[in-house]
């Protein structure tokens, strides 16, 4: 230590050292920032897709308002078959 040269270049790699040290923690926070944020987000998918799931498994058979009276709909606009078509 008695050497000039040697005390700057001891401090400097003190001073990279820790500089080091704080970038390597700085990018494990991130890190554990970035996977919480992806679970937080696959458990709110996850309530989603069960929301979805019974929506649809309420509808039954694909039909969303089940009115008997309603009929039958028309392909073509409601424009009634004739009656040669009908017995095709």
């Amino acid at each position: 230590m008695n050497d000039p040269s040697t005390y700057w270049l001891t401090i400097t790699n003190i001073v990279l050292g820790l500089v080091a040290l704080i970038c390597t923690v700085a990018v494990g926070i991130g890190v554990v920032q970035e996977l919480a944020a992806r679970r937080k987000k696959r458990a709110a998918m996850s309530t989603i897709d069960r929301e979805v799931t019974d929506l649809v498994a309420a509808f039954g058979d694909g039909h969303g308002f089940h009115v008997p009276t309603l009929g039958v709909t028309m392909a073509d606009g409601g424009e009634p078959a004739r009656e040669k078509d009908q017995e095709r």
